[in-house]
């Protein structure tokens, strides 16, 4: 059986890596663009759907809003309703830096495609998605402290 997870993991790491690299110039550091972009295409979000879409536990998410939130790139808000809900929004700031990080996402979703027919990324993309959905079910089954039969 082919080792596409591992080749999945070698791409989502050099993408990382190269973001972590290329956003430093704008104190974004280790995956912290990920959230910001989220909330940037989801004002309003809260951080469990956010933490949910990213796919990291709670802990994890709290931490990177913490430092988005200290760095100014994000603002919380509290819910008209329900006091205890806080609503994540993006502040000026990190506003003005979605567009750069969306056009370096751009730039790497042609860099990653290139070769490829428009028929075979379309395959690709469906076939990821499957492969994604697939692991998701897995994924909320551990995430609720369940262990997997292998």
């Amino acid at each position: 059986m082919a080792e596409i997870l591992r080749e999945i993991g070698m791409i989502a790491r050099a993408l990382d890596s190269i973001s972590n690299i290329e956003f430093k110039e704008y104190d974004l550091t280790k995956g912290q663009y990920l959230y910001l972009v989220r909330i940037c295409e989801n004002p309003g979000i809260i951080q469990e759907k956010l933490a949910e879409m990213i796919k990291v536990d709670r802990t994890t998410a709290a931490r990177a809003i913490k430092k988005l939130e200290t760095k100014a790139f994000i603002h919380k808000k509290s819910d008209a309703n329900n006091r205890k809900i806080k609503k994540l929004f993006p502040t000026e700031k990190g506003e003005s830096i979605y567009p750069m990080i969306k056009k370096e996402n751009d730039y790497s979703n042609q860099v990653a495609l290139e070769g490829l027919t428009e028929e075979e990324a379309a395959a690709l993309v469906y076939l990821l998605e499957k492969v994604r959905k697939n692991m998701e079910v897995d994924w909320e089954f551990v995430k609720k402290g369940n262990k997997r039969a292998y």
